[in-house]
């Protein structure tokens, strides 16, 4: 399988093809990544087509040195921060109910079902920048520095921003699922 740069470089000739190495090498873990920043599954697919979208349409105007994890990343946050920008002014419009977080049901038993809603719904409470951190971090695996370089801030802030958001969620879950801490 070929590299990013090289993936890059034949998009840069002309071999328009080559793109698709990287939709397949990034699409799973950007729609995971979305997952967990919209709490919809269908929304996050969404969000991760427009993502390759704009990727297609602007990699031409890149730098030849386009770390493009860390690019792709940061369009999907984009996207994502947009639709929760979106989502937030429609609330302020009486359509009807606002949907709640959709959790495939695999084998899991109905005790682990609610264990992953209650994790699912107790993330969607973290406040939208501290989420992303986490994410990064701890699902997709990303370091500080990365992180930094995707959200445009330093490693420190991502670094209080992770441990921060891992008190948000920590309340939140003890909230959600009625465990205190004494």
């Amino acid at each position: 399988m070929l590299d990013d740069t090289q993936v890059i470089a034949q998009v840069r000739t002309g071999q328009t093809d080559a793109f698709g190495h990287i939709v397949e090498r990034y699409q799973l873990p950007i729609v995971r990544y979305l997952t967990r920043l919209t709490g919809n599954i269908e929304t996050a697919r969404d969000l991760a087509q427009d993502t390759f979208l704009q990727a297609y349409k602007s990699i031409l105007k890149t730098k030849s040195e386009l770390s493009l994890k860390a690019w792709l990343y940061r369009i999907a946050t984009n996207n994502a921060r947009q639709f929760h920008r979106r989502r937030r002014l429609l609330t302020f419009v009486p359509f009807g109910e606002r949907g709640t977080p959709v959790i495939a049901a695999d084998q899991a038993s109905s005790e682990q079902t609610v264990e992953r809603m209650t994790i699912e719904q107790a993330m969607l409470r973290v406040n939208h920048e501290r989420r992303v951190c986490m994410v990064l971090h701890y699902v997709e695996g990303l370091k500080y520095k990365e992180i930094g370089e995707i959200v445009g801030v330093s490693e420190e802030a991502v670094r209080k921003r992770v441990a921060r958001g891992n008190n948000d969620f920590r309340k939140a879950y003890q909230s959600l699922s009625g465990d205190r801490e004494e």
